[in-house]
């Protein structure tokens, strides 16, 4: 049944410990099928309750997943090996279109705002106690988020978008809870929901955001969260239109007691109006990360939320991190508050090189979508055949496996950095790699 590999321990971190490490080294395959409990606690000599325990932590962490009587497996993407593992090694001399970064010439620079909060810090060093937020980034960001919307709440801030998320999931939810998730969607985020052991529902989309019928059936199937990303979506580009978000505050209202997530991580490189959600349900948390528009390596974000919600992530926070630098968020507050990024000169740089590439595959019979954001999403008939021949025409492009689930296969073009005179020879080695399609979405 397991080959070669022999699973090891007497204790049920152990056992778990044993079948984790074997996943992570490839000695275990993705769906195969691991020893009936009793079984393996006869060969270990163990009591059944022992890998039962044993069991029950793999499943938690992603790894392991049990249907009932037809045993219990490795996922077929155990969290072991994230999303980020399938992707393609750029050699010397390929174009490298996938990585999902942001131009780094429509990032501002960084060292006045750093040498002010320096300087700051030098004159009144935070120490221990101290307020964990900035008091004027919350003002900044509070303000920003009641001109577009977005219900009143406390302000708090996270080390990035999916360390919010996952402090949030984990303030409301249990091991074995399912959350709604976009397909295709934020490959990093199909890897985190089963690693904190919760369960993943796919939830198709188009160029509008979620589909109400598919949140509806994912909902009234038991799902406890629905994350939410309201524009540049990862990997589509898709924007919550105003329409679709009246929808889907008609399909929450049914809802009350659903954990509500919303990730605006286009915030500052998008000029399309915000339309939220937030407030139909009793707890929801919306974030914005600097990421995108100001530099990944930032690594904040700001949220606001329900009190409860914010009071416990916010708890959560103080017996781990503390609190996130006060240096970095006064940099934040400075760029924000100097209009470091001006959102309409970056959305229509990205917009003119997402809709050149997109007219460009359209001439050629390619459907394409990318309303908003860095990125194109391109459906293809044969994905893993499409980044083959791409690759050897000299485009390295991100697979679709790495953003879906349920979803058609796909390909995903970063455009952050794409040069005018790029855009027709890569429409034309898409158009040869993948061939004219027909015109369909992506759910």
């Amino acid at each position: 049944m397991l080959g070669g590999y022999r699973i090891e321990g007497r204790r049920a971190a152990e056992i778990a410990a044993s079948v984790e490490r074997a996943v992570g080294a490839g000695e275990l395959e993705p769906g195969q099928l691991l020893p009936p409990m009793r079984e393996l606690a006869a060969e270990l000599g163990v009591n059944p309750n022992t890998v039962a325990a044993a069991y029950r932590i793999l499943r938690e962490r992603g790894v392991i997943e049990t249907a009932g009587r037809r045993g219990s497996r490795v996922r077929s993407k155990p969290a072991t090996t994230g999303r980020e593992y399938i992707r393609v090694d750029v050699p010397e001399g390929v174009r490298d279109v996938a990585t999902g970064n942001p131009d780094p010439v429509l990032l501002p620079p960084l060292a006045e705002a750093f040498a002010a909060a320096a300087e700051q810090n030098d004159r009144a060093p935070v120490m221990y106690g101290d307020e964990a937020v900035e008091p004027e980034l919350a003002r900044i960001a509070r303000a920003a988020l009641d001109t577009d919307g977005v219900p009143d709440g406390p302000i708090a801030v996270t080390s990035g978008s999916l360390d919010m998320i996952e402090r949030v999931l984990a303030a409301h939810l249990k091991p074995g809870d399912a959350v709604a998730v976009e397909d295709p969607g934020w490959g990093s985020l199909l890897d985190l929901v089963p690693a904190i052991g919760l369960r993943t529902v796919p939830v198709g989309l188009d160029d509008e955001g979620p589909l109400p019928d598919d949140v509806r059936r994912a909902l009234e199937a038991g799902a406890r969260a629905l994350i939410v990303t309201d524009r540049a979506q990862n990997p589509t580009g898709a924007v919550v239109s105003a329409a679709r978000a009246r929808a889907l505050r008609s399909v929450l209202k049914d809802h009350p007691d659903v954990l509500l997530i919303e990730d605006d991580h286009g915030h500052g490189i998008v000029d399309l109006p915000l339309h939220a959600l937030a407030g139909v349900t009793r707890s929801w948390a919306f974030v914005r990360s600097a990421a995108k528009a100001y530099g990944p390596d930032l690594r904040l974000a700001v949220f606001t939320g329900d009190a409860v919600t914010v009071d416990r992530v916010r708890g959560r926070q103080r017996l781990g991190p503390g609190w996130i630098s006060r240096i970095g968020q006064r940099v934040l507050a400075r760029l924000w508050a100097d209009g470091a990024v001006d959102p309409r000169v970056v959305a229509q740089a990205y917009a003119g090189r997402r809709d050149a590439l997109i007219a460009a595959l359209a001439e050629r019979g390619i459907t394409a979508h990318g309303r908003s954001g860095l990125n194109v999403w391109i459906p293809v008939p044969d994905e893993t055949g499409a980044v083959a021949r791409l690759l050897h025409a000299g485009w390295a492009v991100a697979p679709g496996a790495r953003f879906r689930m349920n979803a058609p296969p796909g390909i995903r073009i970063t455009i952050a950095t794409l040069a005018a005179d790029e855009v027709g020879p890569l429409a034309e080695a898409v158009a040869t790699a993948v061939g004219p399609a027909p015109a369909r979405g992506y759910v």
